[in-house]
């Protein structure tokens, strides 16, 4: 596990999209797994400026949505499906045609699961899979308990996460159950990228990255992996023992 560790937010974001840029250099058709969230929004903006610049080309890539609240669409604002066309799909200049998101309406979610799963195994694996951190620890709707040998999967919201998660919409909205890509997704990934800013996030950061490994923290799991990236601006980067 390597991590960095930057000045600012918008250096953090600007290191993550060099990151990719450089990923989509060495491999055009790279197999790359996005989040929602605050935490990628830097990041999302650099890649649309320099896609709509010429400087990199998103064309030739598969791009992988990483999880959905049940029940929601592009439809609902504080979906990650309107996350996700809000902040880049609608920003680029040229239409992607290789994107897969969750259904999270499909009236089998279990095979909606395993249809990702399909997707995912018949490129050769993510190349790149980029996720936040959640206030108790999960990574994508990975809730703290979740074995860390699953591929996509349904979710039970901790009642964390159902409480954070109203940020995203304008009014009170039930939360129950997500669907997501797995913790096993990130260990067989090429890179598995975890972004986050804030002196918020700065506990969960040391108790993910300097504490046990336990499914009780999923973000633990990056400590195992030596194809993990850790980008974090100092804030976030604050509780941790000997960050520079």
């Amino acid at each position: 596990m390597k991590i960095s560790i930057y000045d600012t937010n918008d250096d953090m974001s600007k290191a993550a999209a060099e990151l990719v840029a450089k990923q989509l250099a060495e491999k055009p058709a790279s197999v790359i797994c996005f989040p929602s969230g605050d935490s990628p929004t830097g990041m999302l903006n650099y890649l649309v400026q320099w896609a709509n610049e010429g400087k990199i080309d998103l064309t030739q890539s598969f791009f992988i949505g990483l999880d959905e609240w049940v029940g929601m669409d592009e439809n609902d604002q504080g979906s990650c499906k309107y996350y996700l066309k809000h902040n880049f799909f609608d920003k680029l200049n040229t239409k992607l045609t290789n994107v897969t998101l969750f259904d999270a309406k499909a009236a089998d979610l279990d095979a909606e699961c395993e249809r990702m799963n399909s997707f995912i195994s018949s490129k050769g694996g993510l190349d790149v899979m980029i996720v936040g951190i959640g206030m108790n620890g999960h990574l994508g709707l990975n809730e703290p308990g979740t074995p860390f040998d699953l591929y996509a999967h349904r979710s039970e919201l901790d009642p964390i996460t159902v409480q954070v998660g109203q940020k995203y919409f304008t009014k009170e909205t039930a939360l129950t159950e997500g669907i997501t890509l797995g913790l096993k997704h990130l260990s067989e990934a090429g890179k598995a990228v975890l972004i986050a800013s804030g002196a918020k996030k700065a506990n969960i950061i040391y108790e993910s990255l300097q504490g046990p490994v336990s499914t009780e923290v999923p973000a633990s799991i990056l400590q195992k992996l030596p194809n993990a990236c850790v980008l974090l601006d100092k804030d976030a980067a604050s509780g941790l023992e000997h960050a520079s």
